[in-house]
């Protein structure tokens, strides 16, 4: 056993559909959704942050990750067409609050978050 214990950290939820992600945002939290896709630089930069983000806001917000080879249907129907894009989507609501596409700072996606009620967890 090691000196130092690893933490187990929350990451951001894969979504695998349209219907997955409806389900997610019928519970009424705050969901900050990433569509994202395997190979786009902006996306690996970002990926860091919302699993960071996943972690920090814990059970107070669903933070999602969305991609493009594995749910197109959620693509097509959010009228993605480019990566990253983040949509904010509250009160259980499939229509989104927020969007933004490209690079977003973390302070931007916090604020967003705690506008819509979600808390972040004090680390233990």
């Amino acid at each position: 056993m090691g000196l130092f214990k690893k933490n187990k950290r929350r990451k951001a939820t894969p979504v695998g559909s349209s219907q997955e992600l409806a389900q997610i945002a019928a519970e009424g939290k705050p969901v900050l959704v990433d569509f994202m896709q395997h190979g786009c630089a902006p996306c690996k930069v970002m990926d860091g942050i919302v699993d960071e983000l996943a972690d920090e806001y814990g059970d107070s917000a669903h933070v999602v990750k969305v991609n493009a080879a594995h749910a197109p249907d959620a693509f097509a129907e959010f009228k993605v067409m480019s990566t990253p894009t983040f949509v904010l989507l509250t009160n259980g609501r499939s229509k989104p609050r927020w969007r933004q596409s490209g690079l977003v700072k973390k302070d931007q996606l916090q604020r967003m978050l705690e506008r819509e009620g979600a808390e972040r967890v004090e680390a233990v």
